[in-house]
């Protein structure tokens, strides 16, 4: 314990939350941030929509790139396992003012992630049964925007008061929910590989998208692979449990190296096999309804739903998992004094052992920005694409500085855990190279993402960069007239205090 409490001195910080979790414990909290059954029933219409069933080489291509990202991560975690991993890292690694703007973007982006994920249960729990569309039949305009806040604010209520509670009952949720998804995923390759109704040359079928722009079905590819790249982030989180994990030096980077690693493997067979089983690859309903309509369509509606009923179970962990990241985040900046009422936010409950107060407020936070979609969907979309290349701007704050350490000869990985060796600078250079080729890819004023309806407006086709360049430059002004003034470890939670 105590070793695993060193790291901490290093920042100034006491021991503060209790460690009950072990290896499983951190796997499950990577693996369901990135939830493989949430994104790919999520996503995968919007992925054979604009790339046509070769859209799926995007996924082997997003995983090579973020694995570069992962790697770098795992030498960090193995150095220092704290809580708030990306704020802490980038602190470290690039200073005090790049810290707080990787914190402030990732926790920004954490709350809209948390809202957009809510939403997901408007995708699931009404194709399983009507009888969840509380509101209207579905028909009317704003009938399923309005239902997917109400089901999206039962579920953020779900979590608040998980993680109100304490790790432990969080870990043990998360735990459970993880090992019904993964058993369920495997069981769905199977299920779709015994249904596989052509060969796999179909994953090369590009269906003439493309044709006619500038960059012909390369562009279309490009807009495709970000429902891969929508998925396949937030594996971080397994480290940002370091300081309530048994040994994290060790454990951390592990699990974050096999939540990636089993998330690529399992959505990719998923995705591969659902297009060798559709009936029809042509059918409509795969740019409407996607992965579910292929479940529904090739194994029964029986044997379906209770597959459906799984992907309800997996977007609940992964929305525990992204409420569980947020307020650890919340916690580490606070305990720096570096949010408003800090004291407060930072204040870790006798009882309950766990920051109570940043649960509270993420989740009102949530709620407030799902409301944003009962009659404005189409922002809401927009601000849900913008808060995921803040994920990536947030990990580019880490990997940027941390590539300068090692040109500098500063970087020192721990010893006897987990280290690149003479892979180190390479791995970083790529890791650097490959998140700002796909934030570029992901911020790109494309119709098809961020005006997809309605009439065209200039301001959401570059929300991106307008929305983006708000929050980053305003943060870093409010950091350095105000914030900057005040931050310091808090007298409660020094070290030796």
């Amino acid at each position: 314990m105590q070793d695993d409490d060193a790291s901490l001195a290093e920042f100034g910080y006491k021991p503060e939350l209790k460690r009950t979790l072990g290896n499983f414990h951190t796997f499950a909290a990577g693996i369901s941030y990135i939830s493989i059954l949430t994104g790919t029933f999520q996503l995968f219409y919007f992925g054979i929509t604009h790339g046509g069933p070769a859209y799926w080489w995007s996924w082997p291509m997003v995983f090579c790139g973020q694995l570069m990202v992962a790697l770098c991560f795992c030498e960090l975690a193995a150095r220092y396992p704290v809580a708030g991993s990306i704020y802490n890292w980038a602190k470290r690694m690039g200073g005090p003012h790049v810290g707080w703007l990787g914190g402030w973007m990732m926790l920004t982006a954490t709350m809209v992630s948390l809202a957009a994920v809510a939403l997901a249960y408007q995708v699931t729990l009404p194709q399983i049964s009507s009888w969840f569309q509380f509101i209207g039949n579905g028909s009317g305009r704003t009938d399923a925007a309005a239902n997917a806040v109400l089901l999206g604010s039962i579920l953020i209520l779900f979590t608040t008061l998980v993680n109100a509670f304490g790790v432990k009952l969080m870990a043990r949720i998360n735990s459970a929910g993880v090992a019904i998804e993964l058993i369920a995923a495997i069981v769905l390759i199977i299920l779709l590989a015994a249904h596989i109704t052509r060969g796999p040359s179909a994953v090369t079928k590009t269906f003439g998208l493309g044709a006619g722009q500038s960059l012909g079905y390369f562009g279309a590819f490009l807009t495709a692979s970000l429902a891969s790249a929508y998925v396949m982030y937030g594996f971080d989180t397994a480290s940002s449990l370091g300081e309530e994990s048994k040994d994290p030096g060790r454990n951390a980077p592990r699990a974050i190296l096999r939540a990636l690693t089993a998330s690529f493997l399992i959505g990719g067979l998923i995705l591969l096999f659902a297009l060798l089983a559709v009936p029809d690859l042509h059918a409509k309903e795969l740019s409407v309804d996607g992965l579910q309509y292929v479940v529904l369509s090739t194994l029964g509606s029986t044997v379906g739903q209770i597959v459906l009923w799984c992907v309800v179970i997996a977007i609940t962990v992964c929305e525990l998992a992204v409420h569980t990241a947020g307020i650890r985040l919340a916690f580490a900046m606070a305990r720096d004094n570096n949010l408003p009422a800090a004291s407060l936010l930072a204040k870790v409950s006798p009882r309950f052992q766990t920051p109570v107060l940043p649960a509270i407020i993420i989740g009102l936070v949530g709620v407030a920005i799902l409301l944003i979609n009962v009659n404005q969907p189409q922002i809401f979309s927009v601000i849900t694409s913008i808060a995921i290349i803040m994920i990536y701007l947030a990990y580019l704050m880490v990997t940027v500085p941390m590539l300068v350490q090692r040109l500098r000869g500063r970087w020192t990985p721990a010893e006897g855990t987990f280290s690149l060796g003479r892979f180190g600078l390479p791995v970083n250079i790529l890791a650097v190279l490959w998140g700002l080729a796909m934030s570029l890819n992901l911020a790109w004023p494309r119709a098809a993402v961020y005006n997809a309806t309605g009439p065209q407006h200039w301001y959401l086709r570059w929300g991106a960069f307008l929305f983006i360049g708000v929050v980053a430059g305003g943060g870093f002004l409010y950091y350095w007239f105000v914030q900057r003034k005040r931050t310091g470890v808090l007298e409660g939670h020094a070290a030796g205090s």
